[in-house]
């Protein structure tokens, strides 16, 4: 959870993707996200979290559906969205909070 903590106080936005393996939008968001890394290259952070690894911290954000994005940027959470969502509008979010 510290290493978390200090990942999103970063300068830069960070979105980080709370999924789970088991889930089927989550994987059909993988390669959305792929993508979005390569259009945003340097500017953001992608991070995925695995709920089922990482209890504790899903639970501390409550987190209750899967795959769940959150946008942080200097520790502040700035946006949240649950469900699938399309690349442009992730990188749409990102762009708005640089």
């Amino acid at each position: 959870m510290e290493k978390f903590q200090e990942l999103i106080q970063s300068e830069r936005p960070v979105l980080v993707d709370f999924f789970a393996t088991w889930c089927g939008p989550c994987k059909a968001m993988h390669p959305i996200l792929e993508k979005l890394k390569a259009a945003v290259g340097d500017r953001a952070r992608i991070v995925k979290i695995d709920v089922d690894q990482q209890q504790e911290l899903a639970a501390a954000y409550g987190i209750q559906a899967v795959p769940t994005f959150i946008l942080f940027k200097k520790g502040e959470l700035l946006w949240q969205h649950s469900g699938i969502i399309s690349g442009r509008d992730l990188q749409t979010v990102i762009e708005q909070n640089y």
